[in-house]
């Protein structure tokens, strides 16, 4: 039997010691120190809240708080020493605090228990990641918008079900995925709102005895509000699950630009050359120019969407109040805003600085019989009805296959040949640029269109600077 040590703080209890597997089966301070900043901050806050209601004297605070600080200095200098058979990175630092200044530091958990300190702890940490992680979304979205302006009039095949359907601008396109960053924008400030709720106060699961206040640490740590239900308090992790879940849709997102720029970048379309420093070669084929950050992107959205099912399932099956179950939140929280944050920011940089191959995408737009729809309307316009018109443009159609020959490359006479309500004025819609101008209406893919969603873009990113 292993005889009981001193350093951890909540052996009154028991009679020997925690086995050393189960210390380091049971540890969690090797990924729960970077919490370490927001730990060291709510500690602050709840001991000016302890010396408001008399439990600290001023001396006592005073010494804390400068022993809190210069512990913050070690851990950023990397001098602190972190001990796993202290659990987690509040034992770490509590005990280090005790150490440094004596009985002052054993007072500072009056009024609070790891339960609500963690869950105060994860709502620092997440609302500082959720801003992070805004900041490389707007940066993102200012990129597209200005790419987006560059290749306002550049034409592409607008495609469905990977076939050309329709004619459409480079521009239009970026804006697109604009509008997807903007949704995704959208979630994680709703999200922000619910993680911005502080829970420290609860203490294990019933709120304390003694007369604390938690408006005055709410305020001193930033959060819109205290919590209302001590028990829901310590146990919630919706807000973490509900980041994530906004997370794994940025991540679905990223993956479909990815495969696009992956598409568009094969020699096969040539649409686009991404920058060099987001590529790689292959060790065996010299020729190889890789798309290896998209490829990538793609991939680790696959580690996104495990861990919104991981901690689902991490809660489904626990009752109320804290247990330990819950240390199982952290990793793939963690490793959710390091892969959304480095994602963004590798998008951020590399997509707005690839080259746009204009005339590649054009050719290929010239391909598929892209302005039969355009055909179709013009009929329409001239008095055919819509069913008939469909059935004239696709025998046109079937006979330029035969012919290998594009709807605009067929002479007036060709077309007659399939509706005698066809005029020489069919020429002006059958053109790349006729068929995309002629979308001139909001969310249109004409260049003025383009135009004028990027002047309200900028507006709106305006607010950020």
């Amino acid at each position: 039997m292993r005889e009981k040590t001193s350093s951890q703080l909540w052996t009154g209890r028991f009679s020997e010691a925690t086995d050393s597997f189960v210390e380091q089966f049971t540890a969690s301070e090797h990924f729960d120190r970077r919490l370490f900043r927001h730990d060291i901050r709510g500690s602050i806050a709840h001991a000016r809240m302890l010396h408001k209601i008399g439990v600290l004297s001023a001396a006592e605070l005073d010494a804390i708080v400068n022993g809190l600080e210069a512990i913050l200095t070690d851990i950023e200098r990397g001098d602190f020493a972190w001990l796993p058979e202290l659990e987690d990175v509040h034992m770490n630092i509590e005990k280090r605090l005790t150490d440094r200044i004596g009985d002052a530091g054993k007072k500072l958990h009056t009024g609070r228990s790891r339960n609500d300190q963690v869950a105060t702890d994860v709502r620092l940490f997440l609302r500082d990641a959720i801003d992070e992680i805004t900041a490389e979304l707007v940066r993102f979205q200012r990129g597209l918008v200005e790419l987006a302006d560059r290749q306002a009039e550049t034409i592409m095949p607008g495609f469905t079900h990977m076939q050309v359907a329709q004619p459409i601008t480079f521009g239009h396109h970026m804006l697109a995925w604009y509008e997807m960053l903007v949704r995704d924008q959208e979630r994680l400030a709703d999200c922000r709102k619910r993680v911005n709720v502080m829970p420290l106060g609860s203490a294990a699961l019933a709120g304390t005895s003694f007369p604390i206040d938690r408006e005055f640490t709410a305020r001193e740590l930033g959060f819109e509000r205290p919590s209302r239900n001590s028990l829901d308090a310590v146990s919630d992790r919706d807000f973490a699950i509900e980041f994530v879940s906004a997370c794994a849709l940025i991540m679905t997102h990223l993956s479909r630009m990815a495969e696009e720029m992956i598409l568009w970048a094969s020699p096969i379309l040539g649409f686009i050359e991404l920058p060099d420093r987001y590529c790689t070669g292959s060790s065996i084929m010299p020729q190889k120019k890789n798309p290896d950050v998209a490829e990538l992107v793609r991939g680790k959205t696959a580690r996104v969407h495990g861990h919104l099912v991981a901690l689902n399932t991490l809660m489904k099956g626990q009752p109320l109040a804290y247990n330990r179950d819950n240390q199982e939140d952290k990793e793939p929280l963690f490793d959710t805003i390091d892969t959304v944050r480095d994602s963004l920011h590798a998008f951020a940089d590399m997509v707005p600085n690839m080259q746009v191959h204009a005339s590649r995408m054009y050719e290929a737009a010239r391909k598929g019989f892209a302005t039969a729809t355009d055909l179709a309307d013009y009929l329409v316009r001239k008095g055919v009805p819509f069913r008939d018109a469909h059935e004239i443009v696709g025998k046109a159609v079937r006979y330029g296959v035969e012919k290998d020959k594009d709807l605009s490359d067929m002479t007036l006479e060709e077309l007659r040949q399939f509706s005698q309500t066809i005029d020489a004025d069919v020429f002006t819609v059958l053109t790349l640029e006729g068929s995309v101008a002629a979308r001139n209406h909001l969310g249109g893919t004409a260049p003025a269109q383009v135009r004028a969603q990027v002047a309200l873009a900028r507006e709106r990113l305006a607010q950020f600077d």
